[in-house]
């Protein structure tokens, strides 16, 4: 079968970063590049309590493009293996079963949560994130049975969306009901990314949150904001008219996109600001949760600074290297938390995981899908797929897929 398949080692890294200043085609074109439509044999069933999945579509993920261009940090590459078969937004149909299956059936709809946590690779006892529930932070993702990965799609074993076939324990797998299509099966999964994120740093009625970008992933947390506790006041700052407007039609209550953040945080929460002898102002109030979905050496000095004393940042975006001055973070006792993946929460009187959370908000309509899936590719077509998705402004996209159907 073709899939999309991804290969670094340390020779290839350099090289492609050397020459990749000049010609960013470089990293996906040719033969050296970091991925390749490959030839891959049909995955067989690694165990009894794994399915076969036969792939509708699967999003392409902000991750999947910094990793293509290897923007990611050396940091975390020993939690993948490869070669692997990128992907993990996905929706598709059960069509074989291990012996081990109780819960699903061939024939099912499913989305597929992607983490490798320790049920997935055989190990017992638990480690202590999968213990509390949070099993897309699992301290075992290079341990156990499987060879090192967060989640599929970075795994060498375990291929991930961008191909026709795949397969997932069943810990993975959550049925998509009859009102939710596939199109918005495929999106299950960043929405959990944001709800989650909102889940961990929620806000109490009245507070002010502010979201910076307003991508996908954005506009997600704009919706789960709005889901969870709707008596919060949300404002978002994107430069973008196109992505603006997906704000204002996610449920924002004020738009920034002039860039003064200063001047109109002063304006939506009555913050006083400071200037500095150097340096970029400071305001005492300002925003008691932040969201910053690009996290950028400049959107996140911009955050802390309106960050309200006691404020909680959540960085969701994945940036290059950042420089950071921490005055606002000991000046007005900020917390900063990271942001990855999800697993089981509180949530309306439930434990429950959060895929199952999102899909019952998407199906209940609290947060809608419908529309956002802007483009669509086959797996031939993906270079114009990591095109389109380098001028997304161009091309006024939201999310985008493989699809296979």
């Amino acid at each position: 079968m073709k899939a999309l398949r991804f290969n670094i080692n340390v020779p290839r890294f350099l090289i492609l970063k050397a020459l990749g200043a000049f010609n960013k085609k470089i990293y996906y074109q040719g033969k050296l590049a970091a991925i390749k439509l490959d030839d891959i044999p049909e995955p067989k069933l690694p165990g009894p309590d794994w399915v076969k999945i036969k792939t509708y579509l699967c999003g392409f993920c902000a991750s999947d493009l910094n990793l293509i261009f290897l923007k990611d940090s050396p940091t975390a590459s020993p939690f993948g293996s490869f070669p692997c078969v990128l992907g993990h937004e996905l929706s598709g149909e059960i069509i074989e079963t291990g012996r081990g299956i109780k819960n699903f059936a061939t024939g099912d709809r499913i989305t597929v949560a992607p983490h490798l946590s320790c049920a997935t690779r055989g190990i017992d006892p638990v480690c202590r994130a999968c213990a509390s529930g949070r099993v897309g932070n699992c301290e075992n993702v290079a341990e156990g049975n499987l060879s090192p990965g967060m989640f599929s799609g970075i795994c060498k074993d375990i291929n991930g969306g961008f191909a026709p076939y795949m397969v997932a324990h069943e810990s993975q797998l959550f049925a998509l009901p009859p009102e939710i299509s596939n199109e918005e099966g495929a999106m299950i999964e960043p929405l959990s990314v944001a709800l989650q994120t909102v889940l961990d740093n929620t806000p109490k009625p009245g507070e002010h949150a502010l979201v910076i970008g307003c991508g996908v992933i954005g506009s997600l947390v704009v919706q789960s904001l709005r889901a969870v506790e709707p008596k919060c006041r949300i404002t978002v700052s994107e430069p973008s008219k196109f992505h603006a407007q997906l704000a204002k039609n996610s449920g924002a209550d004020e738009i920034i996109t002039n860039g003064d953040l200063f001047g109109n945080a002063v304006r939506i929460t009555g913050a006083k600001r400071y200037k500095p002898l150097l340096g970029k102002d400071i305001l005492m109030g300002g925003f008691n949760r932040i969201y910053d979905c690009v996290g950028n050496t400049e959107t996140l000095t911009l955050a802390m600074r309106c960050l309200a004393v006691e404020g909680v940042l959540s960085i969701v975006g994945i940036g290059h290297d950042v420089k950071l001055d921490l005055t606002p973070l000991w000046l007005k006792l900020q917390t900063l938390r990271g942001v990855l993946e999800y697993g089981f929460a509180d949530f309306e009187g439930k434990r429950q995981h959060v895929f199952e959370a999102a899909i019952g908000l998407v199906a209940n309509g609290r947060v809608k899908l419908k529309g956002l899936m802007t483009h669509k590719f086959t797996i031939d077509q993906y270079a114009e797929l990591i095109e389109t998705n380098m001028a997304k402004q161009k091309h006024q996209i939201i999310k985008s897929a493989v699809s296979f159907q």
